[in-house]
Formats: C-alpha cells, sequence, structure tokens
C-alpha cells in the first residue's frame, strides 16, 4: 500500500546505495541555501586561489544570474574536470582536518552548485596562454572546451535549483536575496582588506558595493576598509580593542553604547579571518554590553579572533558559518572582559554619536515666521505686543499674547564670571548653569556640554553598589525551607557551577536524580521564583555555558535601587553639586551612559556651535 514506508507494512527497507545526482542535491542542501550562499563558496574559492581583484555579478538577486570573476592563479585544463567532482580539492591533502589554512575545500561546492543549477567555469592557469571550459547542468558535465579568457577564473551559474523546484518556494523577493548578497559581500570585504571587491547588477548601472584594495603594510588598512564597508559614522563612534588570553587574541572596533542599534544587524565576528556567526560570540558581546544598554538595544562590533589553528575546530559545519574553540569559556571570557575594560577606558568620551544626533535637533527654526511677527505691526516698539509677540515666538515660547517672553537657562548664581582655567581643561568642564531642574550645562576649554543630571548620578549610584558588593561578597538568605527543583538531565551541569553559583548568592546541592535543593538564594532578589530562578540558569548553562543570568538579575535589582536612590529631576543643585556630579562622573566608569543605555551627556564643540549658528 505504502511503498514510501514499507514499515507500515512491516517489511525491512532495502539498503541502497543513491545516485550521484541525488547524493549531489543533498550536499548541496547542507551548503546552498540561497544565492548569497552561493557567491560566499565562490568569492572564498577566488580568495584562496591568490586573487587580487573580484568582481561579482548577479542577476534577480542571484536568482537568475551569479558570476564571479577573479584574477588569482586559475585552475590547470587537466584539473578542470576533476574541480566540478565531489571529493576532490587543491586545499587539503586529507591527513589534517584540524589544522585548515584556507576558508574552503574548492572543488565541494562547485558539484554541488552544478548539481542543482546551469555551472560554468572558465579558467585560465598561470603560465598557460589559453583558457579552458567546463560546464555542468543538474549534476552532467562535459569535457573541457577552449574558451576565451585572461588569467584567473570565472565562475558562472544559471537558474539556481532549477533541478530542484521545491526550494525555490523558500527564496524571498530578488531585493531581499540581493541584500543578503551584499551582506555577505561586506562580511567578506572586512576579512580580506586587501583584495578589490566589486559587486553590481547583471543590468549594469553603478555597483551596488564595490571596496578598493588596501595596501597590507598599512596599521590602519583594516580599520580604512570596515569605514568603507560600515562608514565613518561607524569609524568615529568605535573603539579600538585589543587583547589576549591563554593563546587567543582578539583584536577590531566596538561600536559606543551611543551608536547602539534597535537590531543585532551590525554584529560581525571573524575567527583566523574567517566571518562566522556563532551564537556563543554574539552571546558573549551582549553580555560585555549588560551595564550600558539596555535590553532592547544591541551593540555594533566587528571583532577579530585570531588563535593557533590547533585551538579552534572549522570544519564543524556545513558552511563553515560556526566554530568549536578547545577552550570556549577562556574566549568568553576574553570578549566579555576585553570590552568591559575597553568601554570602562572610555569614561565620558562615549557620547560623540549623540552629539551629531544633537546637532540635527538643534538646528535654526526657519527665520520667516520670526520676520513675520517682528514687522507685523507698523511700529514694532518693545512696548508694543507685536514685539512682545515676536520676542516669545524666538524664545520658541509664547504663554499668551501679552505674556513676557520666559528665559530658557537659569543663570548659576555662585559661578565666577570668567572660565575656571583647570576645570575648563578637565572632559566635563565647569558647570555654568542648570536648566529646567535637570540639565547641567558645563563650559569646557573645547565648546560645551549638556548633562542630564540624574541619569547621570544613577550611574554613579550604580557603579558605586556594584563596588560594595564586589568588596563585600553578595549576601545571601537562607530558604526556612530547602526548595527542591526537578531539572532533569541538566542537574549535572548546573551542579557542576555550584562555585560559581555560591560566588554569586546561589547555594544548591544534589537531591536525587534529576533534583537539586536550594539552601540560599541571593538577599537582594528579595523573594524570587526560586524554581523559575533556577531552571532558567540550568538552560543557559546548557546554551551557552555560563550563568550570567544570575548576575544580570542581581545587577537589574541593582540598577532599581540606584535609578530611585539618584537624583531627581526638577532639584536644584548649587555650583558645588554641579561640578561635584561633573567630577565624579570622570572617574566612573561606564559614566557615558545610564543604566538603561541612555547618553547621561551630550558634548559640543565650539565648531558645532558655529554650524548652528551657520558661522561656518
Amino acid at each position: 500500500m505504502n511503498d514510501l514506508n514499507p514499515k507500515i507494512e512491516g517489511r525491512r527497507a532495502e539498503i541502497r546505495r543513491l545516485p550521484e545526482a541525488t547524493a549531489n542535491q543533498i550536499a548541496a542542501g547542507e551548503v546552498i541555501e540561497r544565492p548569497a550562499s552561493v557567491v560566499k563558496e565562490l568569492v572564498e574559492n577566488a580568495i584562496d586561489a591568490g586573487a587580487s581583484d573580484i568582481e561579482i555579478t548577479i542577476g534577480d538577486g542571484g536568482k537568475t544570474l551569479i558570476r564571479v570573476a577573479d584574477n588569482g592563479l586559475g585552475i590547470p585544463v587537466e584539473e578542470l574536470p576533476l574541480a566540478v567532482e565531489r571529493h576532490a580539492t587543491s586545499k587539503i591533502d586529507g591527513a589534517d582536518l584540524v589544522n585548515i589554512r584556507s576558508f574552503g575545500f574548492r572543488g565541494e561546492a562547485l558539484p554541488s552548485i552544478g548539481s542543482i543549477a546551469d555551472l560554468t567555469v572558465t579558467s585560465c592557469a598561470v603560465g598557460t596562454a589559453e583558457a579552458w571550459q567546463v560546464s555542468v547542468r543538474g549534476g552532467t558535465f562535459g569535457a573541457p572546451r577552449p574558451a576565451p579568457r585572461g588569467p584567473g577564473t570565472t565562475v558562472e551559474v544559471r537558474e539556481l535549483f532549477f533541478a530542484t523546484p521545491a526550494r525555490l518556494k523558500f527564496l524571498r523577493s530578488s531585493a531581499s536575496e540581493s541584500r543578503a548578497v551584499s551582506d555577505v559581500i561586506r562580511r567578506l570585504a572586512m576579512a580580506e582588506p586587501g583584495i578589490r571587491l566589486t559587486l553590481r547588477e547583471a543590468d549594469g548601472g553603478q555597483p551596488l558595493f564595490r571596496a578598493e584594495a588596501q595596501d597590507p603594510a598599512l596599521l590602519d588598512a583594516r580599520n580604512a576598509r570596515i569605514g568603507t564597508v560600515l562608514g565613518p559614522r561607524f569609524l568615529d563612534n568605535a573603539i579600538g580593542i585589543d587583547a589576549e588570553r591563554e593563546g587567543y587574541r582578539l583584536h577590531g572596533l566596538a561600536g559606543l553604547p551611543a551608536a547602539s542599534k534597535g537590531a543585532a544587524v551590525a554584529q560581525y565576528f571573524f575567527v583566523n579571518g574567517r566571518p562566522v556567526r556563532d551564537k556563543q560570540l554574539t552571546g558573549a558581546l551582549r553580555a560585555a554590553y549588560a551595564d550600558v544598554l539596555s535590553r532592547d538595544r544591541h551593540p555594533a562590533a566587528v571583532l577579530f579572533i585570531d588563535c593557533d589553528r590547533t585551538l579552534v575546530d572549522v570544519n564543524v559545519h556545513p558552511a563553515k558559518a560556526e566554530v568549536r574553540f578547545r577552550a570556549p569559556g577562556s574566549v568568553r571570557g576574553l570578549i566579555v572582559a576585553g570590552l568591559r575594560h575597553a568601554l570602562a577606558e572610555t569614561g565620558c568620551s562615549g557620547a560623540r554619536l549623540v552629539s551629531e544626533a544633537a546637532l540635527g535637533t538643534l538646528a535654526p527654526a526657519p527665520a520667516a515666521p520670526i520676520y513675520q511677527a517682528r514687522y507685523r505691526r507698523s511700529d514694532p516698539t518693545p512696548a508694543s505686543p507685536g514685539f512682545r509677540e515676536a520676542e516669545a515666538w524666538a524664545w520658541g515660547h509664547v504663554d499668551a499674547p501679552n505674556a513676557e517672553p520666559q528665559a530658557l537657562v537659569e543663570p548659576e548664581p555662585t559661578a565666577p564670571e570668567q572660565p575656571d582655567g583647570a576645570l575648563s581643561a578637565l572632559p566635563l568642564g565647569v558647570a555654568r548653569a542648570q536648566v529646567h531642574g535637570n540639565y547641567i550645562i558645563a563650559q569646557t576649554a573645547e565648546g560645551i556640554v549638556l548633562i542630564d543630571q540624574h541619569a547621570a548620578h544613577e550611574r554613579l549610584v550604580y557603579e558605586a553598589l556594584k563596588t560594595q558588593i564586589g568588596a563585600a561578597g553578595i549576601a545571601r538568605q537562607a530558604l526556612l525551607i530547602p526548595e527542591i527543583v526537578e531539572i532533569g538531565a541538566d542537574a549535572d551541569r548546573l551542579l557542576e557551577a555550584t562555585e560559581d553559583l555560591a560566588g554569586l548568592g546561589l547555594i544548591v546541592e544534589p537531591f536525587g536524580p534529576g533534583a537539586v535543593a536550594v539552601r540560599e538564594i541571593p538577599a537582594i532578589l528579595g523573594q524570587p521564583d526560586v524554581t523559575g530562578l533556577v531552571r532558567d540558569i540550568a538552560d543557559e548553562l546548557a546554551d551557552l555555558g555560563t550563568a550570567d543570568g544570575l548576575k544580570s538579575r542581581i545587577d537589574a535589582v541593582l540598577s532599581r535601587i540606584a535609578c530611585h536612590g539618584s537624583v531627581r529631576s526638577g532639584r536644584r543643585l548649587g555650583a558645588e553639586e554641579m561640578n561635584a556630579l561633573l567630577r565624579e562622573m570622570e572617574a566612573t566608569p561606564n559614566s557615558a551612559t545610564c543604566n538603561h543605555g541612555r547618553p547621561t551627556h551630550i558634548h559640543l564643540s565650539l565648531a558645532d556651535l558655529e554650524r548652528l549658528f551657520e558661522r561656518r
């Protein structure tokens, strides 16, 4: 009755070898998910072939055409048939699958692509005068034939998934697929700054993306390429990272908290130059920013991890998108500690991006309405309502037709008339005024600073509470009756972390198979859902290997305490109080943002002010 499932009738299915074409299509399904997957494989092949100039052309987002042309070493005619056969490569000899120095295994991707599309490979090897071409359609290929081409290789893919039409239904719009291809090229561009990369549509026009080759001898070549890909705005609002631990080195650029995004769309990781997407790395990045960003904001970062090739396995994913580190805890600790240290060192200099946004917000109002109001009456004398209305209009505030205009700035009564040179030279300068009961205006040697007193003091109190807990330890509260929590197979993993959990104020003990007894909890948490807390920690240990969730909850409570214990909006501050707040901000880590990731202050340079008043 059911030939596809003989198990229903109690019959044993016969073991048989799959046809070569079917095997290739299955292999293609592991590697080729969409046009961007093809582009990634082909561009990586070109990079491995020593190319310094790679041009990618796509049609309909890559669904109808993908062409990758390079000026690499090329493929000799006698090796062209092997290049489109499975399990044939020039990149490894089969003896060592750990110490891999190339992006991939040239030859493995090509037969997979050829099994589901029309594939043509044209190549002219270095030292030869003639190019040759081999074609594959649906897994069937012919003999090499002469073709016109200069040194290098061109791989052309047409009608992707024609042999597996069901896969076509899962492709998105051409525009969406084109964006995915562009993302792949941008990642590879950051990994290989010495290679010129161009992406264009088949119908001509301006390139979708172009990155000129950077001189690898220049120290900032990689940063220059990152600026090409992500724009100068990212460079202007990022800090350099360089840290090492146990054979792993972390370097790159991390965005300031003020440059955060609404989604994790600007996070790039590279391991030994290979672009990867790894949830452990993204989890470590998020943990590093936990104190300076709210949960709905995401940091921007371009991070490179370099290590001996024996310390990482890049062959754990068909598309080489994930990696496995020999010491994942060391890598996570390196990312978290390295980024937190760098962010803390930025201190009060972490609000540069907000300053740019402020310039747009502070743009002068159009002059026409003011002049119309000022000259509405024939004789706008100071005593006339027309003058008052015009002036009020100019201040941006009108209470009533005959109301006197109200100044927005309340003068600071005790500040000296001339700037204090010593204080002005400090990062946050000298306080000059408080406006609207919450904002401090300070003068620096280079401009002015606007400070949100509540947000700033909230950060100061929060950091002080963390320091106190770090010095005295987290107070524990014993449960009158130990709570038994059933967590199944994850119980052993949780018990392996008892020492770390005790340091965070949580005391657990084994209680039979698959269960633990919770005897003490962090006192600062009050009366939490103990079962839910322990199960969340067990899930986190299973997923990431760390119990950062408990620390995050403790930090969240400290953050709430800091918020309620900080200087409230509306409180008038004297000159000494304002300057004391500024000095403490300068000495406190992460003071550029409050506990929720909002900026505590905004810098406006003299040049910014001159731009606002159209003096330059």
